[in-house]
This record gives structure tokens, sequence and C-alpha cells, in this order.
């Protein structure tokens, strides 16, 4: 791959590669001061998002004029598809092409390894970024919500169950199956490259039956994944939540891009989610079989 590809401007597009973990941190955050939810990052959190999302540096991009940053996007590769991520331009560089030329550079990049599906998301009314996915073909799919529960004395019932705790590989062979094209940070590739990773199994008297696999940080839950197997989707959420954090409730919890149509989400409001903010997932091209039948 060369080392070096052109844009339509006076702007170089180099592989991220060629930068440091550190250099392309300070980058990103420069994009981000001014954006409606900034999410700085330091060196060892990008690092960590790299391995956990799957993050190719040699097919993501750097935008250079002359000796200066101006903006980086980052692409996700996996089987059948690809993810547009992390995508900023400096506040004094936009609306001058730069992150057209990013964008078209990752597709490039997509194109090159044979992948027609590419997948992103982009935070509800940050307009001038969704009319640009919309002009390069994308099309939206749906809302995702970010939600959060702080440490409270939230009052809640803890949920009548026989519930077991499973371990990492147990957590693991269940979220591979049987949940249709999830967002990118939900899909089974995510949690597996985590550290950490656990979860409950829950049989209710009645018979219904759940289960929810999340990664447990040093002071924060995350990164959950959960199904019904039968019974209520919102009466399991409250039973495998209420059990959650009655085992942790010291923890924050922070989670992303639950779908907005989800069954479960009653259960979550019940058990004192609010949400933070939204975003609009969107796609371009169709979902490979190998995808969707996951």
């Amino acid at each position: 791959m060369p080392s070096q590809f052109e844009s339509n401007t006076n702007i170089r597009l180099i592989p991220a590669s060629q930068f440091s973990i550190d250099e392309l941190t300070s980058i990103y955050n420069q994009t981000r001061v001014d954006y409606m939810i900034p999410m700085p990052m330091n060196a060892a959190r990008l690092a960590e998002y790299i391995e956990m999302y799957d993050v190719v540096l040699e097919r993501s991009l750097v935008a250079m004029e002359g000796e200066t940053m101006r903006g980086i996007a980052m692409l996700g590769v996996r089987a059948d598809r690809t993810w547009i991520t992390r995508l900023g331009v400096l506040p004094s560089t936009r609306r001058s092409g730069v992150g057209e030329a990013l964008m078209r550079g990752l597709l490039d990049q997509s194109a090159q390894l044979g992948v027609e599906f590419n997948m992103l998301e982009v935070i509800k009314n940050n307009v001038p970024a969704h009319q640009l996915f919309f002009k390069l073909g994308f099309y939206e799919v749906g809302e995702l919500l970010i939600l959060r529960r702080p440490p409270s004395n939230h009052s809640y019932e803890l949920a009548i169950a026989d519930a077991r705790r499973l371990e990492r590989y147990e957590a693991l062979d269940l979220i591979g199956y049987d949940r249709g094209t999830q967002p990118w940070t939900n899909q089974s590739e995510s949690l597996s490259h985590g550290a950490d990773i656990s979860g409950l199994y829950l049989t209710l008297r009645d018979g219904s039956r759940g289960w929810l696999a999340y990664q447990r940080q040093k002071f924060t839950l995350t990164h959950f994944i959960y199904k019904t197997e039968a019974g209520d989707p919102a009466t399991m959420a409250y039973a495998f939540l209420s059990h959650l954090h009655h085992q942790y409730p010291r923890l924050d919890t922070y989670i992303e891009n639950i779908q907005a149509n989800d069954p479960h989400l009653p259960g979550f409001y019940k058990m004192g989610y609010v949400e933070s903010f939204r975003r609009i997932e969107m796609w371009r091209g169709s979902p490979p079989a190998s995808l969707v039948s996951k």
C-alpha cells in the first residue's frame, strides 16, 4: 500500500500508522474541542479503542497540510464490512473539503479490500456530517441511544430469579449467535477483544429466561450485550439489571448504541438509566448474509 494518498485539495492523506498513538490522540482531541459531545481520549484509551474495534491504522488516515495535521478518520475492518469512526477536522479547517477527502479516502480503502458494506454513526443533530454522509451514499438505519446510570441510592426491588454468573468463555459463546445486524460496537468481535468480560444468566419463576454479558472496568460497567430467550424483554431487562447492580452498587454504568426500538428499554428506565444523547446509525451498501444471519 502506498505511504501517501492524494486528495482533490492541497491536503495529503497519510496512513495513521505513520504516527504515534500520542500524535493520533492529540489531533483527535483537537478536532473535538467544540463538538456537541467532545468525548476526549488519552493515549491508553485510544489504544484500547483501536484494539477493541479492529481499527486498522494502515487503512486509517490523517489529513496533512504541509507539516500540520488537519484531521483524522479511522477504519475498522472485519469480515465483509468496514466501519468509519473517529472522523474529525480541526475547527479552523472545516468547510474546506477535508472531511469529505478523509471520507472518500476511507471508502477507497474499503474498496481496495473488496468490501462493499460500510457502517458508521453520527451524533443526532450534527447536520454538516449527516449531510456529508448522505452525499457519499449512506442511508439511515435507525437511532441509537447512549445510556448512563450513575452510582446512586435509586430504590429498586431485586427480581426473584435463579441467577447464575457466566464466566468469560460462557458469555462470549452466547453473544455470537442469533442477534441480527448489530452496531459495530455491539458486535460479538468487539466484546471478544475486551478484558474482564463476564455475564449473568437468569431464569424467572414463570420460565422466562435471558442473559446479559458486560465488561467490568475499574470504576465502570459497560459494553452490555443481552438477549431475552423466553418471556417479556422489559421484565427480563429489569431482572438482570437488578441483579447486576445489586452485585456492583458503587460502579458507574455507561452503555452505547442501544437501538431506540429495543423492547428491553423500559426495564433500563425502571432501573434508573437516563439517556445522555443519541446517534444515527447509517449504512452504505447492503449487509452481507453472513452478518445478518449471526
